[in-house]
């Protein structure tokens, strides 16, 4: 079964579907009018939005509903929880007028952990005159993050993401900055930072010309601190002709080459999620481009039931990864928030599939680490299971914290083959995690005031 409407061999234009067309697609339309109707429950809560280049290229309809780049994109009803389903379907066949829904849609979604790992309480940064920074986080000591307000859609939504509340219309739950300046401000008052993440959204929706002003500001700036610019992207799976046949193309690759040129690192964070994002032609010439302007091009991926819970898929993905150029670098964990209860896997079946991936891969891709939590504390390994003491016990470490002196520390949880995050877990061996008491402090003061001299 093949939809193709787009001149994929000449200068693709990208067309977007949301809940407004959605069901104007033939593929859509070949589905029953329950699934359709499940969709748009579902899409009424979390953001909802696909193109067609995954509709046309990436999605095998004859593989639905299994076909992981659907699941990926497309609402599915188990997405929420059935009360959450429950209430939005009542309101949407009760034919509720649009601001009631929305009211309903909010009401479920504050109920969904918005901003995980204490972005809120914990990240916000604050220059030395006392002004906060709602578009940049910095948890990391040598890592900010920076929220540019052109960037806050993507060529097509991730359903499990946990960066959902940027595209949900709730403004009081967005991250997002346009100055520029005060980012170098920043950057400059802080001489510990020394790398600088473009994230949203995603970075590469905007146009080179206003990506251009941000490089262009930091550039100039000749912040002696500042070693690396990265840029946090799905384009090169769900977008490649950003790279290859927009309008900017050639312009976004020459401002890459700027950033290289003046002897700053770039780091490409590419994420992708499944060995069938890197299945076509487009693809490839788009990582040969970008990896052409002397980025490096670093790739990542949450582990996600119903999509790619298979070690047999992370193996063939990473050696491809290799094989393109690309740098494995991070297995995620599906953060608490949003659909976890959907896309979630047990730690330990988690770490049980990484391992049996990692040990049928060559050594040029064991660069990938894993699984690990974006927790609030850190950066959480896992490493393994192990006996102790007559103990079964999950081992655990953080390769990133909020006290650097946590970083590669071992700790050990009690075994629990259901545990799907680090609240799930309980201290073995002691009455609590070595962190847990400075983590208490870091809630009660400004945690970038606490740093310990590193």
């Amino acid at each position: 079964m093949s939809y193709q409407v787009t001149a994929w061999d000449d200068s693709p234009s990208l067309k977007s579907y949301t809940l407004s067309n959605f069901r104007t697609l033939p593929q859509i339309q070949n589905l029953s009018e329950e699934t359709q109707f499940e969709m748009e429950v579902v899409g009424n809560v979390l953001p909802f939005k696909a193109n067609n280049y995954v509709v046309e290229q990436l999605i095998d309809w004859n593989n639905i509903p299994n076909d992981p780049i659907f699941v990926l994109t497309f609402p599915q009803r188990g997405m929420l929880k059935p009360e959450h389903y429950k209430k939005m379907e009542t309101a949407l066949k009760n034919n509720l007028d649009k601001k009631e829904i929305t009211s309903i849609a909010n009401e479920i979604r504050l109920q969904l952990n918005p901003h995980p790992a204490g972005q809120m309480e914990l990240n916000v940064p604050t220059l030395k005159d006392g002004t906060k920074l709602y578009g940049m986080q910095h948890k990391y000591k040598e890592t900010c993050l920076f929220f540019p307000s052109q960037s806050q859609t993507c060529h097509a939504y991730c359903s499990f993401c946990f960066r959902w509340p940027q595209f949900v219309g709730m403004d009081e739950m967005k991250f997002a900055m346009q100055e520029g300046e005060q980012l170098v401000q920043y950057v400059r008052e802080h001489p510990e930072i020394t790398d600088v993440l473009f994230t949203g959204g995603d970075p590469m929706i905007m146009k080179a010309k206003i990506f251009s002003k941000y490089i262009d500001t930091l550039i100039d700036a000749k912040l002696p601190n500042l070693k690396t610019i990265r840029i946090g992207t799905k384009a090169l799976a769900y977008w490649p002709y950003k790279f290859l046949t927009d309008s900017d193309s050639q312009e976004m690759l020459d401002i890459f080459r700027k950033i290289t040129d003046n002897g700053l690192h770039l780091a490409f964070m590419a994420h992708f999620n499944h060995l069938n994002e890197l299945s076509t032609d487009a693809v490839k010439q788009a990582i040969k481009a970008v990896r052409s302007t002397g980025a490096q091009i670093r790739t990542q991926s949450p582990i996600l039931a119903h999509i790619n819970d298979d070690a047999e898929m992370w193996a063939k993905m990473w050696s491809r990864q290799v094989q393109l150029g690309c740098i494995p670098y991070y297995m995620f964990v599906v953060r608490d928030t949003g659909a976890q209860h959907y896309f979630g896997i047990p730690l330990v079946k988690a770490y049980q599939i990484f391992k049996k991936a990692y040990s049928s891969v060559s050594g040029l891709a064991r660069t990938v680490r894993g699984p690990s939590m974006s927790a609030t504390p850190g950066k959480v390994h896992i490493i393994g299971t192990a006996d102790i003491k007559d103990q079964k016990v999950i081992v655990l470490r953080f390769l990133q914290g909020r006290n650097p002196d946590w970083v590669q520390i071992p700790f050990f949880a009690k075994y629990d083959e259901k545990a799907i995050w680090l609240d799930d877990l309980k201290p073995a061996l002691t009455e609590k995690f070595f962190f847990d008491e400075e983590m208490k402090n870091f809630k009660k003061s400004n945690p970038l005031d606490d740093y310990p001299e590193s």
